[in-house]
């Protein structure tokens, strides 16, 4: 009779769907369950081996016929921001950046649900409530922050004064070698901020003043214009047969 352990990771697949990302294309997925008793040296592997995080479940592309989609992480220590990014840190040097442990509020929501519905109205998350949202800020068996951007006053002291504007927030965890960002929303009425691209810059720099080389975006694919921003942090790695390699010893 063959024993399983109980902390060794199954694996199912879904059932074929539509690509959200390729049109005409069918995707699938491989997934596993992330829980306490799976040692965290497993989780952490998984995470930094093209698996991502959707709050207790790691999966990945398992689709017939297809590898468009490319994990990416960024080299930390070798990245220096050109024009455009400087630019961008200029607009946004007056926003100021708090780390919080992962715990949802209404304010939070508010932001997520305008940011949807601008953004992203017609995608899988377009009907999340603010108890689906909540289960994916809080349900995480990880090292698991939020990171929150504001502007205006600071007169707030945790105790209900005003903390100036929420325009921006990060659900990220914490890798043994680096930070992923799993999810990011921002007010969707500030394009002259490019906040999506600032919130990238920020946590390269905060990943460097914790001594981690890489910062991992998730899924480049080729193709497919929403993921094109991720092209413009370099120098990049992607997660090939052979491993992570350098994005241009790849073209």
């Amino acid at each position: 009779m063959t024993e399983h352990r109980s902390d060794f990771p199954q694996f199912y697949i879904t059932a074929p769907q539509p690509c959200p990302y390729l049109p005409g294309r069918l995707e699938r997925k491989l997934f596993t369950h992330l829980t306490g008793s799976k040692p965290s040296g497993l989780i952490d592997n998984l995470l930094k081996g093209g698996f991502r995080r959707s709050q207790n479940i790691a999966y990945m592309p398992y689709c017939d016929n297809c590898s468009a989609c490319v994990p990416v992480r960024i080299v930390v220590d070798e990245f220096a921001p050109g024009r455009s990014f400087k630019r961008i840190r200029r607009a946004n040097a007056d926003i100021r950046t708090r780390r919080l442990k992962p715990v949802p509020t209404s304010e939070q929501y508010s932001l997520f649900r305008g940011y949807i519905d601008s953004r992203h109205a017609d995608g899988g998350m377009a009907d999340m409530s603010v108890l689906d949202y909540a289960m994916m800020v809080e349900d995480s068996s990880v090292d698991t922050f939020l990171t929150e951007y504001r502007i205006g006053p600071d007169e707030g002291d945790g105790n209900g004064d005003d903390l100036g504007q929420l325009i921006g927030m990060a659900l990220c965890d914490r890798l043994s070698d680096g930070i992923s960002m799993v999810y990011s929303f921002f007010e969707p009425d500030m394009p002259e901020r490019s906040l999506g691209s600032f919130m990238i810059l920020e946590h390269v720099d905060y990943a460097r003043s914790l001594g981690l080389p890489y910062v991992y975006l998730g899924y480049w694919i080729d193709g497919s214009r929403k993921m094109r921003y991720k092209t413009r942090f370099k120098p990049q790695e992607h997660l090939t047969p052979d491993g992570w390699m350098r994005a241009e010893d790849r073209e």
